[in-house]
């Protein structure tokens, strides 16, 4: 039997929390302070994330000399693996979150490649992205979208800053939120993937669609989106 399995077994067996405990975790899942629910969230992030994150890289096709961002980078794992894509010296990573104690953390697991200027963190929300038009190769993100209050907004602003042609990649794990819901956790949030992807279309992504993987005994989704290809004029003024 797996580790996964293992803790979903867990979690399962696990009845119904109080409230001051799930809305905290809640709380904190999607703005992680330093304190001890913040460190429990961490934790949570490190062990329970990883492999969504990894393929959530692995399918974004980043490229040696790519431009790549991160929504929601957390602890740092995601960038920590996209690194591994970037061996061209002109390949850049940005990372993007809205939490102090996150920064704190990424900063220490990347400090190396923060002081080359490999890596780049990007402290702000993913409706108000602090980067230029058209700069961005690739996207990707691992159970951050159902936090964010402005779907509308948000994904304009991913369509804003990514080139044409470029990749979007997110996974989630419906079913691990779902029973989240049921012992008293995510109140408020939007767990469904639908709305996500019709924000999605409705802003001019292209391509956009789900599916379920499994990898090493984890059963997750990954969305998938395009940003439209560059227009006719612009190919020949390129």
């Amino acid at each position: 039997m797996s580790k996964y399995r293992k803790y979903k077994d867990l979690l399962r067996d696990i009845p119904l929390f109080p409230d001051i405990f799930t809305n905290g975790i809640t709380r904190n899942l999607a703005h992680p302070k330093k304190s001890f629910m913040g460190l429990y969230t961490k934790r949570t992030m490190e062990k329970y994330n990883n492999v969504m994150i990894k393929n959530a890289v692995k399918l974004c096709q980043i490229q040696a000399h790519h431009a790549i961002l991160e929504v929601g980078f957390g602890p740092g794992l995601g960038l920590q693996e996209a690194l591994k894509y970037l061996t061209d010296p002109r390949g850049k990573l940005f990372g993007l979150d809205i939490s102090e104690y996150m920064h704190k953390v990424a900063r220490e697991r990347l400090g190396p490649q923060l002081a080359s200027g490999r890596v780049h963190l990007l402290q702000g929300r993913v409706e108000c992205i602090p980067l230029p038009d058209h700069c961005i190769h690739g996207v990707f993100h691992s159970n951050c979208h159902l936090y964010w209050p402005d779907m509308a907004t948000a994904t304009a602003e991913l369509l804003r800053v990514m080139r044409p042609g470029a990749r979007m990649l997110a996974t989630c794990d419906l079913g691990f939120l779902r029973r989240g819901v049921d012992q008293g956790f995510f109140k408020g949030m939007t767990l469904e993937p639908e709305p996500y992807l019709q924000a999605l279309r409705a802003v001019g992504f292209l391509g956009v669609s789900m599916e379920d993987l499994t990898d090493e005994g984890k059963s997750f989704q990954v969305i998938y989106a395009t940003s439209p290809p560059p227009s006719t004029t612009e190919t020949q003024t390129s």
